[in-house]
């Protein structure tokens, strides 16, 4: 809270040493949902593949490679240039691209007749032949798709939802359409995409041109599974000039690869034998990894020159390619690719320490001074825990909305204690179950290894006798809270966020925070003073 800088600078010359202890009365009481673990300051959680991606853009740009953007949308042609004899094999593979076909609408009379009865008018003069020549534009291409709803709508003189439903009710041929396929593909390989760029640079840039792309390919999987999905991202990078051998390949695999802790090399011959490739170039890249040993990183090859001679290319050309989920899979130690890119249509592991930052009061006081009010309470009541009832104690004195009141902590029978033997409680999260346990040797494993939410019982209950006390104040009403057994986190003025709780039903946990409380609170406005 804010504080008169000079009072204090004044109490501090007067008595210093008194004056440093008064220091913590400008501090606003936290209340129990300002306690951590509710209060944490966090590092927002980067998508995996993503993370890769950024890591691998950083090695490339500090290796001396420049970025690139290689084309996405790729001519069935293209492919048969690259890869020769396998391009039916590779064409198997590719996602062809598709689109409706823009229909032939005619207008006769019925269609006329249709429209005036959903407009529930006559045509404007001369809309009939506008009508045709709106619909003609839309078949050549000369109005767009997203255009012809508004186009419509203004030769009618009609609004757009009117035109709508007449697209749906009295021209059927748009419901009918049927999408057909072109010749271009979606780039199954980040190679088809390097052919097309080099064949612009290679003869405009100085040699050797270092170059790299990470982006999207598709690929028209029979069946996605633990290690394959139809879009991955590829990390790939080319290497063209006269000089250009295969060796250049073994040394950006290792340059590459050790940014992300790969510490041994080997390389292989690759069995596949693509043909874009030249003989006994394709290298399979094994790496050894401190944890997983043995993996297998990355390919690459010394482009074949009669792929390059499709697009004029005349240098040597080394291509390097890794699969980027394959890096993620690696480095996050996952057993599914699915779930490391798509991990929101898995099940979520919570840690018991996300699950106690979940764990809140349903109730607590507004103000600063009924936070006070709570932990006056709780002290009162920890202090004189096992005083015998008949008993009461004054808990707190003061004002709260322009009127004074007296808190008084009480247990009004004979024959217990001010405080029922639960209200020492604290509720703990433990193995992704949430406990209300004692402070005795039968719950020693859950303290000491469970994760605490800094909330006891009488935490808890204070916290709510003080807002319905703040509450009632504001009314001019004196207030009475009693809590007698706990069963359900509501019982003692707690709530689990729902993601927390559907996570611990989801395992199989349990949220247990039985106990007997017994602890009576009640408020008093006492009567103005007639003197």
């Amino acid at each position: 809270m804010r504080f008169d800088v000079e009072e204090f600078k004044k109490r501090a010359r007067e008595d210093f040493e008194h004056a440093w202890h008064e220091g913590p009365s400008v501090l606003t009481p936290p209340g129990v949902s300002g306690r951590y673990p509710r209060v944490r300051y966090t590092r927002a959680t980067p998508h995996p593949i993503f993370e890769i991606v950024q890591r691998l853009r950083e090695t490339y740009l500090a290796m001396g490679f420049d970025e690139a953007m290689n084309p996405l949308i790729v001519e069935e042609s293209d492919i048969y240039r690259q890869f020769g004899p396998e391009a039916m094999a590779v064409l198997d593979r590719v996602f062809y691209l598709g689109g409706l076909p823009r229909p032939n609408v005619g207008i006769a009379r019925k269609q006329v007749e249709e429209i005036e009865a959903i407009l529930g008018r006559a045509l404007p003069s001369g809309a009939e032949e506008k009508l045709r020549e709106t619909l003609h534009g839309y078949k050549k291409g000369t109005i767009d798709g997203d255009e012809l709803a508004h186009e419509l709508a203004t030769v009618l003189e009609a609004d757009d939802a009117a035109v709508v439903h007449i697209l749906d009710a009295v021209f059927p041929e748009f419901k009918a359409l049927a999408p057909e396929s072109s010749r271009n593909t979606l780039r199954s390989h980040m190679t088809s995409g390097w052919f097309l760029t080099l064949s612009s640079l290679w003869e405009k840039r100085h040699l050797p041109i270092r170059l790299f792309s990470i982006d999207r390919c598709f690929r028209r999987e029979q069946e996605e599974g633990p290690t394959r999905l139809m879009t991955y991202h590829s990390a790939s990078c080319i290497v063209a000039g006269e000089d250009v051998t295969l060796e250049e390949g073994k040394a950006v695999s290792e340059a590459l690869l050790s940014a992300f802790g790969f510490t041994e090399f080997r390389f292989q011959p690759d069995e596949k034998r693509s043909k874009y490739y030249m003989p006994e170039t394709q290298t399979e890249v094994y790496a050894r990894h401190p944890v997983l040993g043995w993996v297998e990183v990355a390919t690459f090859g010394i482009y074949s020159p009669s792929a390059l001679a499709e697009y004029g290319i005349g240098v040597p050309v080394m291509n390097l390619g890794l699969g980027v989920e394959r890096l993620a899979m690696i480095a996050y130690q996952s057993n599914d690719v699915r779930q490391l890119t798509y991990p929101q249509f898995f099940p979520q592991e919570i840690s018991d320490r996300e699950i106690a930052g979940a764990v809140h009061l349903r109730e607590e006081p507004a103000s600063a001074t009924g936070k006070r009010m709570a932990e006056a309470i709780r002290a009162t009541a920890a202090e004189h825990a096992a005083a015998p009832g008949p008993c009461t104690f004054t808990a707190w004195k003061g004002e709260i909305a322009g009127r004074e009141i007296v808190v008084i902590v009480e247990e009004p029978e004979s024959n217990t204690k001010l405080c029922g033997p639960a209200c020492a409680n604290e509720v703990f999260v433990h193995d992704g179950s949430v406990l209300g346990v004692p402070d005795i040797e039968k719950w020693a494993t859950v303290r000491q290894e469970g994760v605490s939410t800094g909330i006891t019982y009488l935490d808890a209950v204070s916290s709510l006798a003080a807002a319905r006390i703040e509450e009632a104040a504001r009314c001019g009403e004196e207030a009475h809270v009693q809590v007698k057994m706990s069963k359900l986190p509501s019982d003692v003025n707690l709530r689990i966020e729902e993601y927390a709780m559907r996570h611990i039903t989801d395992h199989n946990k349990k949220v247990d925070l039985r106990g007997p409380v017994f602890l009576t609170v009640r408020s008093v406005i006492p009567e103005p003073s007639t003197q």
